[in-house]
C-alpha cells in the first residue's frame, strides 16, 4: 500500500509541475527533470534476472542485471556493461516475497499520462536531464552500498556504479 501511495504521489506531482527534486526543496535550474539532494546516498537501479530478457526496452535504459552481477545500459540496440568487475553479489532474499507491479510506472515530463515508453521511471522531457546523486568518494563514503547503486562521485568527477561488491568508475 506504502509503494502504491508512493508511485500515485509522485505521477500526481510530476504530471502538474515536469520537474522532481527528491531530498531537497528545489532543482538546481530549468534544464533538470529529476534531481537528488546531498547525502551519502545513491540511485539504486531495478533489478532484473538478465538483461537479455528485458523486453521493449529502448536505448538510455539503465538495469542491475542480477545473473551477470552486472550494471547495464541500452545502447543501440544492445547492452553494455558498465561494471566491469564480475565478482558482484546480491541477496535478491529482500524481494523475493514481493510481487511485481507490472504496471507500475512513472513519466515526468509533458505528456506523460499518454506515454508508452517501457519503463519504470521514464524522463520525457526532450531538453531536461536527471542528475545524479553526488557523493564526495562514495567508495569511501556510502558505508553500505547496494548491488545496481549508481551516483556522481564529485571528487573525481565521474559516474560510479556498484556491482554488489565493487565499484567501477566512468569518465567521460
Amino acid at each position: 500500500m506504502k509503494k502504491a501511495t508512493i508511485i500515485f504521489s509522485l505521477l500526481l506531482f510530476t504530471s502538474a509541475f515536469s520537474q522532481v527534486a527528491i531530498g531537497k526543496n528545489s532543482v538546481s535550474n530549468a534544464s533538470v527533470s529529476l534531481e537528488f539532494g546531498s547525502g551519502n546516498k545513491g540511485i539504486i537501479l531495478p533489478w532484473v534476472t538478465s538483461a537479455a530478457s528485458v523486453t521493449g526496452a529502448v536505448d538510455g535504459t539503465l538495469v542491475y542485471d542480477i545473473a551477470d552481477k552486472k550494471v547495464k545500459y541500452r545502447k543501440s540496440g544492445s547492452w553494455t556493461d558498465l561494471s566491469v568487475d564480475t565478482s558482484g553479489i546480491v541477496d535478491t532474499a529482500i524481494q523475493a516475497s514481493q510481487t511485481e507491479l507490472s504496471g507500475a510506472k512513472v513519466v515526468i515530463g509533458a505528456g506523460g499520462a499518454s506515454d508508452t515508453t517501457p519503463g519504470i521511471l521514464v524522463l520525457k522531457d526532450t531538453d531536461k536531464a536527471m542528475i545524479l546523486p553526488k557523493v564526495a568518494s562514495p567508495h569511501l563514503n556510502i558505508i553500505n552500498p547496494a548491488a545496481g547503486m549508481m551516483v556522481y562521485d564529485t571528487v573525481n568527477h565521474q559516474l560510479a556504479v556498484f556491482n554488489g561488491t565493487v565499484w567501477s568508475f566512468w569518465k567521460p
